[in-house]
């Protein structure tokens, strides 16, 4: 009787080792939902003692579309070890954002390196006017509608990385409204001014 009462316990955590994959499944579900792209692949070389060393540099770009992004470089021998290392950092780094519906709040202005990104709201329907690695990184975050404008360099990891800190450097139009001592109508897109005057009316 000791034994099989000893054992009863055991059979109990077996299965609730069994029921514990939900988690899993949650988490398989999650990363699923999110959007990855691969921005950029190159070849990168280390010098060593017996010549050079090839590897292959990534560049992931992840978001659910509804706010978060983030972004993760990543380097291997192989491509999709590459790619995995690189998507898993990006996990890591997401990143909330301040929208405002399908654009941003205000215009802003970023720089990494060399490169120099210029984000400007635009009104419902207009699209994501940009390319490359800007394009990723905005429709990965949600934004929908926007006019983008890439100067300085066209490196695909800097582009990218500038426009993630344009992201970052958004504020709400309450924030801002508070920042400048104005009213929060002020401060927001003038197409959605508009709808309220209407709305008044």
């Amino acid at each position: 009787m000791a034994d099989e009462k000893g054992k009863q316990p055991r059979e109990k955590r077996d299965k609730r080792d069994k029921r514990e994959p939900r988690g899993d499944r949650r988490e398989r579900e999650e990363k699923e939902e999110l959007d990855e792209r691969v921005i950029d692949i190159a070849r990168v070389a280390k010098v060593i003692k017996g010549g050079r060393r090839f590897a292959f540099r990534t560049v992931v770009v992840v978001g659910d579309t509804k706010g978060r992004v983030g972004l993760g470089v990543g380097k291997a021998r192989a491509v999709p070890d590459a790619i995995r290392k690189s998507s898993e950092r990006a996990k890591r780094s997401m990143q909330t954002v301040k929208l405002s519906g399908t654009t941003i709040p205000h215009p802003v202005v970023a720089r990494y390196g060399g490169a120099k990104v210029l984000l400007r709201p635009a009104a419902p329907g207009t699209g994501v006017i940009a390319g490359g690695g800007v394009r990723a990184v905005l429709e990965a975050a949600g934004v929908r509608d926007i006019l983008t404008k890439s100067q300085g360099s066209n490196n695909l990891l800097n582009v990218a990385m500038a426009t993630l800190a344009a992201l970052e450097m958004l504020r709400s139009p309450e924030e801002l409204a508070a920042m400048r001592g104005k009213e929060i109508d002020d401060v927001r897109p003038f197409w959605e001014r508009h709808r309220k005057v209407n709305t008044n009316d």
